[in-house]
């Protein structure tokens, strides 16, 4: 497992507002190797419905207190609420329906790219895939889902060496970072 380390840039209620800022993050962008991951926190018979259907084949474990149970233990997903899903590698036009399904569910959609663009008022060449990513946080305040909320917030990723490259990116599309950079495991 590798790291990356994340800044907030933006917190909001309107979803397409914050789908349209990673938007703005992405087509700065090298997408040539696009692919988006996805994760969930699903307390619910209808919700693991849900989700299921749009998170085909996904990892999952029972999470809090002393619960257990895991796809990697064979077991029933139903039986082990609550759960905390992850799907990785899916096409950047399964976001949509990820994002439909989740309702309320505190949820992730991470794009994964092969990296970011020159970043000569920052001092900084290319950054290579280690680092790259845009991540928005639905119905959470976190990155680990663990903060429950009514809003959605947007994140960019970099390089630890490369701090600097998070407000220079926040600024290309007309926002600024808050919040510390923090490590955000992969």
């Amino acid at each position: 497992m590798s790291n990356s380390y994340a800044q907030a840039v933006l917190r909001t209620t309107d979803l397409a507002e914050v789908l349209r800022a990673a938007g703005r993050l992405l087509d700065l962008a090298d997408t040539t190797e696009l692919e988006v991951d996805f994760e969930a926190r699903v307390s619910t018979p209808r919700e693991l419905e849900r989700l299921g259907g749009v998170m085909p084949d996904a990892e999952w474990w029972s999470y809090g207190g002393d619960r257990n149970g895991s796809s990697a233990e064979g077991d029933t997903p139903s039986e082990c609420l609550p759960i905390f899903m992850r799907r990785w590698c899916m096409a950047p036009e399964a976001v949509a329906g990820f994002l439909a399904a989740t309702g309320n569910v505190p949820a992730m959609v991470r794009w994964d790219f092969r990296g970011w663009p020159e970043a000569p008022e920052a001092g900084l060449g290319v950054g290579g895939t280690r680092g790259a990513y845009v991540t928005v946080c639905v119905n959470a305040r976190d990155l680990d889902l663990d903060e429950p909320a009514p809003d959605h917030t947007l994140y960019v990723h970099v390089k630890q060496v490369e701090a600097e490259r998070a407000p220079w990116l926040a600024a290309q599309v007309g926002l600024r970072v808050f919040g510390e950079l923090e490590m955000a495991p992969l």
